[in-house]
């Protein structure tokens, strides 16, 4: 017996308690999906030499400890970052000077980041709060020819020449809508709280929001699930990319492709809502005449299947979105799409494949005409909502999807 007492007590002594780290996570609390940028969306100045780039963000949750993630998905040779820095955003490019912090990578101020890789900088004390818009600035001596963007980022960026990482303001800069290179914020959590992913096309990258106005359907959701303490913990990830398919290649990798990256790599994702399937459908005549083969309503259940498979492996929910109405809009609309969409949203209606379902359909949906939008949802190509229909969707996502236990609420 005293041998075992020994024993146990050694045993004790050589286990460690459980850090306040261990008692905590890092979860995403803003992100991008990356893509590679044509020619036209690769900068003002070819290469970014001695460049200064300054890109705003607005995250969703907050924390007192924060990392920043950077791209080099589509390069083909390494991108070097000479000097990063984060600070809370002053508005139009300005910043808050009294936040202004240096990130580090492994204890340095620059990182280059070979092609195809990501690099997280290194955790930094910074209180961020909920909802808080971040400016994110480095200063580049060069990058590769393949520049890895997003384009549709329905925010300003600003650039300048020169090392101006920490002005307060960026004089006689050139501002473009697109952000380079910046993939994602993480901040360290409570050890329960966790992301929802969204795997998306245009309608959830936000064509048709106001440029800089946070109001994309997920920015609502996001307002939302801060606005109800037992969600207050749930950060929200945009994985949208105008023109993205299920099964093919877009203005950016197909979903398949790009699940791992964009959702399974993502920091603390435990929900998924995907809202794809628009382009599949609409692009069918067109895949036709080029003499593809055109996606079948098969084929995108399929699709489906295996996104829900791999999320599923990795422990996340998965919960399907009904495709919206889009009669009107002259390249996809026909009586033939109209019956594909259809039959999509009653399989993600009724299959019980999902593990709940967003009624986007039900929300957009012209009541006297239902393969069209409701007038005020429409952003006026009756395919993407406009603000006001963003709203509408924030407003259709049932927060009880994303149950927390009691212990890891705020």
């Amino acid at each position: 017996m005293r041998a075992l007492l020994c024993a146990l007590a050694w045993l004790s002594a050589a286990v460690p308690a459980p850090s306040q780290d261990q008692a905590e996570r890092w979860v995403g609390t803003w992100a991008s999906s990356a893509q590679l940028a044509d020619p036209a969306q690769a900068g003002p100045t070819a290469g970014f030499p001695d460049t200064t780039l300054r890109q705003c963000v607005r995250v969703s949750i907050g924390g007192s400890r924060v990392r920043v993630r950077f791209s080099n998905a589509f390069g083909t040779t390494p991108l070097t970052l000479t000097k990063a820095h984060v600070a809370l955003s002053a508005g139009g490019g300005a910043i808050r000077p009294e936040t202004d912090r240096p990130l580090t990578f492994g204890g340095r101020a620059s990182v280059t980041v070979p092609p195809g890789a990501l690099m997280v900088s290194d955790a930094l004390e910074f209180e961020l709060r909920p909802l808080s818009e971040v400016a994110v600035t480095v200063h580049l001596k060069g990058a590769p020819k393949e520049i890895t963007a997003h384009p549709g980022s329905r925010t300003t960026s600003y650039l300048r020449a020169g090392d101006a990482v920490a002005a307060i303001e960026l004089a006689a800069s050139v501002k473009v809508d697109h952000w380079y290179f910046l993939n994602g914020i993480d901040v360290l959590a409570g050890s329960a709280w966790a992301a929802v992913a969204v795997l998306g096309d245009s309608i959830t990258d936000g064509r048709g929001s106001t440029t800089n106005g946070n109001d994309r359907w997920t920015d609502h959701l996001a307002r939302r699930l801060q606005s109800d303490e037992r969600t207050r913990g749930i950060g929200v990830l945009n994985q949208g990319i105008g023109g993205n398919r299920l099964l093919r290649d877009g203005l950016g990798p197909n979903a398949l492709a790009r699940l791992d990256r964009d959702v399974l790599a993502q920091t603390g994702v435990r929900f998924l809502i995907v809202l794809l399937g628009v382009n599949d459908i609409g692009t069918r005549k067109a895949a036709s005449e080029r003499g593809e083969p055109a996606a079948s309503v098969e084929d995108m259940i399929g699709a489906y299947e295996q996104i829900i498979l791999r999320a599923r492996t990795h422990g996340i929910r998965v919960y399907g979105a009904t495709i919206s109405p889009f009669d009107g809009f002259a390249p996809y609309f026909t009586a033939e799409a109209e019956a594909a969409r259809q039959a999509i949203n009653t399989w993600i209606r009724t299959s019980g494949r999902f593990d709940g379902v967003v009624e986007f359909d039900g929300a957009l949906r012209d009541l006297e005409w239902p393969s069209r939008l409701r007038a005020e949802a429409d952003g006026g190509d009756h395919l993407h909502p406009g603000p006001a229909g963003y709203r509408l969707m924030g407003e259709a996502v049932d927060l009880g999807l994303f149950d927390l236990p009691a212990g890891g609420r705020p």
